[in-house]
């Protein structure tokens, strides 16, 4: 059928299993080859189709509710409801999200982009309708690999309690990301081996109830007989325990299978939870065979061969270099210990797990547990090295504020996609940890403006016992500088002027400064001559290099990839303040008072009016206002 022209899942009332296999076969033809172009998280929604295509079929959309867990599997949901023609714009400049929407569709109920909310958003959702006396289904989709996170389990435990009326399904791949850990996976796993415990279960109570009744002493040996079975088979029966029906496992892609326990769920009073297994990356080789979470999400690949499409590069993958260098000094120091929550692919981590196993931990999608644990490893003198996504730290404030900066403990933060990341949008844009981070006590923030620096800054931060550090690096390459042999520690706070100039003063850092070094050269053409300083450290700042700068009445503009409210450019406001420059003429720019959403990340800049040209611009207009305020002066 032609998929362009679904407007609504209502059709799938109507189809045969046949029907139903041959419209999951173009679905996934249809992802393999919209994906090759746009990228995207191709394997999650390969291993979703069936399950997608009965969800819609047994429910009704919009009313019956579906929350995508993480939100990267919900392709094929999209196609459902009346999108696969934007697909050729999946991820791109203005095009569709990659993740739920709720302006996009009716039928996207909760947005999302991090994992484990689901279940906590459905039981909301669920306490409105009853509130409201309404009669709907509440359908949260999570993977195993979500479930682990904390917010998940809390969740499982109030709608147990409560009883809440509930289909929880569990879609277990057996991978997240990177392949799952943790004794909740283990868990599952047993689950999986366990098919026959409801037959055996259902075998033992006939028997039981087959035999003439004793007393309350018999009555009471069979129960413990019957609990010893459950905890003999399926280890405890993590799910019941909780207070939930558990239906499963069950073949993900066998749609009778799907059809007959969906019903079942359905009739049943109280939260249910469906474990479902399926195969991530489904029906392409290259996906199904991946192993370590590279068709996790992926860019442009060739259809044909799998493949993936290289971008031309100069320097090394941000996230491998800051990796290497930590996984060279870690020959050196046996005080390094790395600690990532799920992301050792992801931030190139696998060279350090191979060398250190016992020196490397994955904690699963576990944020706080990795911050707090890496706080406990540096209250024993160790030199933890915690590499968590920009995004992904937001999730573990109170545990760096409380329980690493507060007693002052010398953890090392590898801050990995800090500033715009693209076409992964609102919900990954790592433009928020210099607001959340500077205002903290006793942190340390620092930026390299290239790969060179930047190893230097893994030296300088393991060394550090100052406190909590924390290293920012983008998302993408370096540009290609050469690299130093040896490293060396950087004096903390410390700035460098990398062009002089007498009229003006742009501090920057990071991947703006090719950016402000660009406008600084137009503007010397136009007669006017800028500083622009490597502002590494954000904080602290450079206290002398400001006092030299405001004391010679020199106009300054801050540059940062990152949002304005309480950022870097803040914190040079609140110097000029604090230190009485009260004529100080400072202009900000960097990401404005709103969400950022996807697309290439040049584009994004150029909307959000953060380019050479805009900075030549910005140093035009603060030069006329101090020639204005100099002339009112006289």
């Amino acid at each position: 059928m032609d998929l362009n022209k679904i407007s609504s899942p209502s059709f799938l009332k109507n189809l045969n299993k046949k029907e139903l296999e041959q419209l999951a076969k173009e679905i996934r033809s249809f992802l393999i080859e919209k994906c090759s172009v746009t990228g995207g998280h191709i394997g999650p929604n390969l291993g979703v189709v069936e399950l997608t295509i009965m969800l819609h079929k047994m429910f009704d959309s919009p009313k019956d509710k579906f929350l995508w867990d993480v939100g990267h599997q919900a392709y094929v949901h999209k196609i459902l409801t009346g999108r696969a023609s934007q697909f050729d714009t999946l991820r791109q400049f203005k095009g569709l999200c990659g993740f739920p929407k709720l302006v996009e569709s009716e039928h996207d109920e909760w947005e999302t982009g991090h994992s484990s909310t689901s279940l906590s958003a459905a039981m909301g959702m669920a306490a409105a309708r009853d509130i409201k006396k309404e009669k709907n289904y509440v359908v949260p989709i999570i993977g195993d690999g979500a479930l682990t996170g904390g917010m998940a389990l809390e969740a499982l435990n109030h709608i147990g309690h409560e009883k809440t009326n509930m289909i929880v399904i569990l879609n277990d791949n057996e991978m997240s990301i990177a392949p799952n850990v943790g004794a909740l996976h283990s868990v599952l796993g047993r689950l999986r081996t366990a098919k026959e415990y409801s037959k055996a279960k259902e075998e033992l109570e006939s028997l039981i109830n087959k035999v003439p009744v004793l007393g309350g002493k018999l009555a009471a040996t069979a129960e413990r007989v019957k609990d010893s079975l459950k905890y003999l088979v399926v280890s405890g029966v993590f799910f019941e325990e909780l207070g939930f029906k558990y239906l499963g496992p069950i073949d993900g892609h066998d749609f009778e299978a799907l059809e007959t326990t969906l019903q079942y769920a359905k009739k049943v009073k109280g939260p249910v939870l469906v474990h479902v297994i399926t195969k991530k990356g489904k029906g392409y080789k290259p996906a199904e065979d991946d192993t370590i979470g590279n068709w996790h999400g992926t860019g442009p690949y060739k259809m044909e061969t799998g493949a993936f499409v290289k971008s031309v590069t100069k320097g090394p993958a941000w996230s491998s270099l800051i990796a290497e260098t930590v996984r060279k000094i870690s020959h050196e120091d046996e005080r390094v210990v790395t600690i990532t929550p799920a992301m050792p692919v992801g931030s190139k981590l696998q060279g350090i797990q191979q060398d250190f196993p016992n020196r490397f931990f994955d904690v699963g999608i576990a944020e706080q547990h990795a911050a707090t644990m890496a706080a406990g490893l540096a209250t024993q003198k160790m030199k933890p090295f915690l590499a968590i996504y920009s995004t992904f730290l937001q999730r573990a404030y109170d545990q760096v504020l409380h329980d690493i900066a507060r007693p002052n403990l010398n953890v090392f933060i590898g801050i990995d996609r800090a500033g715009l990341v693209g076409a992964d949008g609102e919900t990954h844009q790592g433009v928020f940890d210099i607001a959340f981070l500077r205002h903290i006590p006793n942190m340390t923030i620092m930026m390299p403006k290239d790969e060179n620096e930047g190893q230097h800054m893994v030296k300088t931060a393991i060394e550090y016992d100052g406190g909590p550090i924390a290293l920012r690096y983008p998302r993408g390459n370096g540009i290609g500088v050469p690299m130093d042999d040896e490293l060396k520690v950087l004096p903390i706070g410390s700035w460098e002027v990398l062009r002089e100039g007498k009229d003006a003063s742009i501090l920057t850092f990071g991947t703006t400064i090719p950016m402000a070094m660009e406008a600084a050269a137009a503007l010397a053409l136009q007669g006017v001559e800028v500083e622009v300083v490597n502002a590494r450290f954000i904080k602290p700042m450079d206290v002398d290099m400001l006092h030299r700068i405001l004391t010679n009445n020199k106009p300054i503009l801050t540059i940062e990839e990152a949002i304005l409210q309480g950022g870097f450019g803040s914190g040079v406001l609140e110097f000029a303040h604090d230190h009485g420059y009260q004529h100080a003429l400072i202009d900000r720019m960097g990401i404005p008072d709103h969400f950022i959403e996807h697309g290439n990340v040049d584009q994004l800049l150029k909307e959000i009016h953060m380019t050479a040209e805009d900075t030549v611009t910005r140093i035009h207009t603060l030069l006329q206002h101090k020639q204005q305020v100099g002339l009112k002066l006289q």
